[in-house]
């Protein structure tokens, strides 16, 4: 009888196929098998269970990350002290906490030694002082309040996205190893200036969707309208990259790298073996033996191998010294191109300073500038800002 029938059971899967590249945030429900359900006169309660492979996870941290890096910079803020190395610090309601001229920063923050002092990457400290944590340090550093604005938007729309899918754990490791990456190679083609951001790490988080969308192809139903706004979004934020003063191999890196670890890290089973695992009762499905499809499998084994052996080769080459720009003389344009409204010449400052009592002079080395500063017992720093300054 209708009354003692069992309750019908139906297997939600949370998944974010549609047509959107990487954007929305909806949720569909989605039968592994097709279901022929007879008309029943008072239909029984219905029982949802919710499959391992496919379901929710509660985002905790990506916002963490966001927290992290917004610490970051106001520790950043407090160890520069602008007032005790400039004349002209921006925001000087902020006291210890405002920020250097902004003909030094114009990005609103610190000055470029404070950054070395918090662990920026620096290849000469890496190479010849064994400062290898510097790679991993420089991720979490941004050079002022525009720079870290626009990666922690970023990171809050696309990293939520694809902690909710896939979890912490895998996210959170496709984020870290993709920052490395991007520190790899702007370590072996930038050897003069230093760098700072988690644009590396955030453009690993965009590679991830790519090769998530061609490994889970055949669960996409706008496949190509997904694929295209991906596409897009990612070509228009490496153009920016060519700008001056933009460090596009940290992209160019971190894209890479977490292109290849998403193979590894984002795979999802078929639907097939998902509703043999997780059975719905009184339908049935063809057999599926395999829980990945065998294209799925070999891009996965790839995938592994190349980043491996990337990151390997990558870290020996640059602890040795090498400079991959002796090796490729055209890849300093992935990075900058020049035109005549710009220059890509980014030299770190250097001066020359004289001290006569308390008037100090310092001439740069690269513009032949002299300044002359009423100033007793400079420190280091604060000759470098007026460098910085009068260099600029």
């Amino acid at each position: 009888m209708a009354g003692d029938r069992t309750p019908e059971i139906q297997i939600r899967v949370n998944s974010r196929r549609g047509g959107g590249g990487g954007g929305g945030g909806s949720s569909n429900v989605v039968h592994p098998v097709e279901v022929d359900t007879p008309q029943l006169s008072s239909p029984g309660p219905m029982v949802y269970r919710e499959v391992k492979h496919f379901k929710k996870w509660v985002p905790w941290l990506i916002p963490a990350f966001v927290v992290v890096n917004t610490i970051m910079f106001i520790i950043t803020m407090y160890v520069n002290n602008c007032p005790e190395n400039s004349d002209s610090c921006l925001a000087k309601f902020l006291h210890r906490l405002s920020f250097q001229p902004f003909k030094e920063n114009p990005l609103l923050g610190p000055s470029s030694a404070t950054l070395q002092k918090m662990g920026a990457l620096d290849v000469s400290k890496v190479v010849h002082q064994h400062q290898g944590w510097r790679l991993i340090t420089c991720n979490w550093l941004h050079g002022g309040v525009f720079h870290i604005l626009a990666n922690m938007l970023s990171l809050l729309v696309i990293g939520i996205r694809l902690e909710q899918e896939f979890g912490f754990v895998r996210i959170g490791l496709l984020y870290v190893i993709s920052g490395f990456g991007g520190s790899l190679l702007s370590a072996l083609f930038l050897q003069s200036n230093i760098s700072v951001g988690a644009s590396g790490a955030l453009f690993g988080l965009l590679g991830g969707m790519l090769s998530e969308l061609i490994t889970n192809w055949t669960m996409y139903v706008n496949k190509f309208v997904a694929l295209f706004t991906l596409v897009v979004i990612i070509a228009v934020n490496l153009a920016v990259g060519i700008l001056p003063h933009v460090d596009n191999f940290a992209h160019i890196g971190g894209f890479l790298s977490g292109f290849l670890i998403g193979f590894v890290f984002l795979i999802r089973p078929q639907f097939g073996w998902v509703s043999q695992r997780y059975p719905t009762q009184g339908y049935t499905s063809l057999p599926v033996k395999s829980k990945f499809k065998t294209y799925q499998c070999i891009l996965w084994i790839i995938s592994l191998v190349l980043v491996i052996v990337g990151l390997t080769v990558g870290l020996v080459l640059l602890l040795r010294g090498v400079d991959a720009n002796d090796h490729c003389s055209w890849c300093h344009y992935l990075s900058c191109v020049p035109t005549s409204k710009w220059s890509c010449k980014t030299e770190p400052a250097f001066c020359l300073s004289n001290q006569v009592g308390n008037q100090l002079n310092v001439t740069c080395s690269s513009n032949n500038k002299t300044g002359m500063y009423t100033v007793s017992n400079p420190s280091s720093s604060r000759i470098q800002g007026l460098c910085t300054q009068l260099c600029g």
